[in-house]
C-alpha cells in the first residue's frame, strides 16, 4: 500500500514489518498475591491516609505501598512496609487499627489489578498543606490527586 488514506473496506492488508515505538517500555510490576490479612491491612492504611480523597487517590496510595514492596529500597512485605518506623502517620496515631471502608477495599483491589500502573515509580505521598516535614519537596513529583502529591 503506497497511500494509507486509500484503504478500502474488505481489503486485506498483510505486513511483515514490526512496528517499534520510541516510547520507553513500562516495566510490568511483579505479580503480587496477597493474603486476606494483607489486603485488609493495606485497605486500613488507605482508609486512614486517604479517607477524604477521591477513589483515584485511594488507589494511588495503595500503589505506593505496592511499589515499595517491589522496590529494593524498602521491605518485601505489605506488613513490613506499613509498619516500618516513621513511615505512615496512621501507624503512629492508631488510625491503622480502625476497619477499612468499602471504597478503600475497592481501591486496593483496583491497585492490585486494572489500575496497578496508576502511580508508576511513586514511593512517597504527602499532603503539602499539612505536612510538617518538607524533605519530600526535593523529590520528583510523579502525580497529584486531590490533596496528595506523589513522589519518586
Amino acid at each position: 500500500i503506497s497511500n494509507l488514506n486509500l484503504i478500502y473496506p474488505g481489503q486485506e492488508i498483510n505486513t511483515n514489518k514490526t512496528i517499534r515505538s520510541n516510547e520507553p517500555k513500562i516495566e510490568e510490576p511483579v505479580n503480587l498475591s496477597l493474603s486476606n490479612q494483607e489486603i485488609d491491612l493495606l485497605a486500613r492504611l488507605v482508609r486512614a491516609e486517604a479517607q477524604t480523597e477521591p477513589l483515584e487517590g485511594k488507589i494511588a496510595v495503595a500503589c505506593v505501598v505496592l511499589n515499595r514492596v517491589e522496590s529494593p529500597q524498602f521491605p518485601d512485605t505489605i506488613k513490613e512496609v506499613i509498619y516500618a518506623p516513621g513511615q505512615f502517620q496512621p501507624v503512629q496515631n492508631g488510625e491503622i487499627n480502625k476497619p477499612a471502608d468499602e471504597e478503600s477495599i475497592q481501591a486496593v483491589q483496583a491497585a492490585l489489578k486494572e489500575h496497578r500502573q496508576l502511580a508508576p515509580g511513586s514511593l512517597f505521598f504527602y499532603n503539602p498543606a499539612i505536612a510538617t516535614s518538607r524533605w519530600l519537596d526535593t523529590r520528583e513529583t510523579t502525580l497529584v490527586i486531590g490533596q496528595h502529591v506523589f513522589k519518586k
